[in-house]
């Protein structure tokens, strides 16, 4: 199956730029699709990524090249301590060694391969658990982790020491780290050393580094959202593929965050790509640390 679409602007747009904005890949994607010849504009082949697509022209992906896009794989994996998310130093695991078919909870559309990088979409130290990310999508990369990314996360973390009212109040709007101010944070007394953080940022062990400001020692830290996708019940050491419709609600989440000048002309045509459907089920609790 093909997959079209026509476009609407008062201007003409670069085509890559245009199909980077649609969801369908990245620029560079894009530009390595029109390259292979998988891309044609009113029929006729488009040899050249700096081509200009005008008012009511259609685009086309042709199939195979809908297909190098569709199994372009991003896992959703339940991140154990003692591994880590970035690139390892000597002695250390990568998250990414946890992608194998043996781990995999339900079906992918591919499994990664001896040559296959998925990159972290944002951090999760190796002494923390829970959702992270790891992708080959680079629309969905920029969407999670760009420069204009605003999606918010949200950890379950259990602290040791005195959670005061004074505490909270710092916590939420009272700090700094490496000489700049914070974000405004949410953070929720759950009840004994139990707190809920929702976050807009992600400074280096930003959560480990706020608590110990306030006179706390987090014992265990656990990622449960990343904008509008939650871990829920998948086991630990476990991963699924992300659906196209999570896919398309990240992206579309972290649009509607962005400013209103990451709006182009042309963007309000919409692809079944990056259409969002809705947030998965909630799941707030999250499982109690394996001891």
């Amino acid at each position: 199956m093909t997959d079209e679409h026509t476009y609407r602007g008062d201007e003409p747009m670069r085509l890559n730029k245009w199909m980077a904005q649609l969801g369908l890949c990245s620029r560079r994607e894009a530009e390595a699709l029109i390259a292979r010849g998988e891309v044609k504009v009113n029929g006729e082949t488009v040899s050249e990524p700096g081509h200009k697509i005008s008012d009511g022209e259609t685009l086309t992906l042709g199939k195979a090249g809908a297909k190098t896009l569709d199994e372009q794989l991003t896992a959703v994996l339940h991140k154990p301590v003692d591994y880590v998310s970035a690139q390892p130093e000597a002695g250390q695991t990568p998250a990414a060694r946890l992608v194998t078919k043996g781990n995999l909870v339900g079906k992918a559309p591919s499994l990664p391969g001896r040559g296959t990088q998925l990159a972290p979409l944002g951090r999760l130290d190796m002494d923390s658990r829970g959702l992270l990310l790891l992708s080959q999508d680079g629309v969905l990369a920029k969407a999670v982790i760009g420069p204009r990314s605003n999606l918010d996360k949200e950890y379950l973390v259990t602290v040791k020491g005195q959670v005061t009212p004074q505490a909270l109040d710092k916590l939420r709007h009272g700090l700094s780290l490496d000489g700049r101010r914070l974000k405004p944070a949410e953070v929720d007394h759950l009840g004994g050393g139990r707190l809920r953080f929702i976050l807009r940022e992600g400074r280096n062990r930003q959560i480990r580094r706020m608590c110990e400001l306030v006179g706390l020692v987090v014992v265990d830290l656990y990622r449960t959202r990343i904008g509008p996708l939650e871990l829920g019940d998948l086991p630990e050491g476990k991963w699924r593929a992300l659906t196209q419709e999570e896919r398309a609600s990240l992206i579309s989440s972290a649009s509607a965050q962005a400013s209103a000048s990451a709006d182009g002309p042309g963007a309000r045509s919409a692809s079944a790509r990056s259409r969002g459907k809705g947030r998965s089920k909630a799941a707030r609790g999250g499982p109690p640390r394996k001891r």
